[in-house]
């Protein structure tokens, strides 16, 4: 046991018998009365977030959680195959634990998956994807990058704003965690 002074990002807890991974966490010690730990947790199987406050010093529950780096190969329609690059396992997991992640993956792509007892928690994709434009309208003539934007597909079917002047067939780097458009990729 451990106690709430451990607690960092990306901990994860056992509280009540259900997993919980720390997004961030605030330690506060005001002027009067006892210390305590200010925290927002998210459930690692139903993805629900809360904000939970421990007294300071109060012992909670570790888990033991293993993170590793996987490739993925295919969607087989209900699961997502991923390859353990160590050992060439091949590892399915739901489309509800990767969750919005699926619309940036590439087949052959890396992700980081954290497991706990052989059950996937949780699927990290990189901060940022390189993709290729497959639809988008033309641009007009004149059109400037600070003139505004419009919609593109990319390869794995998600849609992406990009800037005016973007054409279809570009490569452009999205950024994962909130799908913006970061910039054009010349190889």
């Amino acid at each position: 046991m451990a106690t709430t002074n451990d607690i960092k990002n990306g901990s994860v807890l056992n509280l009540d018998g259900q997993l919980w991974s720390v997004i961030e966490f605030q330690h506060v010690k005001p002027g009067k009365g006892g210390a305590f730990v200010r925290t927002k947790l998210r459930n690692a199987r139903s993805q629900k977030t809360v904000d939970k406050t421990f007294n300071a010093g109060t012992k909670v529950e570790f888990a033991t959680v293993d993170r590793r780096d996987y490739q993925f190969l295919y969607n087989d329609g209900t699961d997502f195959v991923f390859m353990d690059n160590e050992t060439y396992e091949q590892l399915p997991i739901p489309a509800s634990v990767v969750g919005d992640g699926a619309k940036y993956l590439l087949e052959n792509g890396t992700a980081t998956i954290s497991m706990h007892e052989g059950e996937a928690l949780q699927v990290e994709l990189p901060a940022s994807v390189v993709l290729e434009i497959t639809y988008t309208e033309p641009g007009l003539q004149g059109d400037r990058s600070s003139a505004g934007t419009k919609a593109a597909t990319v390869e794995t079917g998600a849609e992406v704003q990009v800037p005016l002047f973007v054409e279809q067939g570009t490569r452009i780097k999205v950024d994962t965690r909130t799908g913006d458009y970061l910039g054009r990729v010349t190889d």
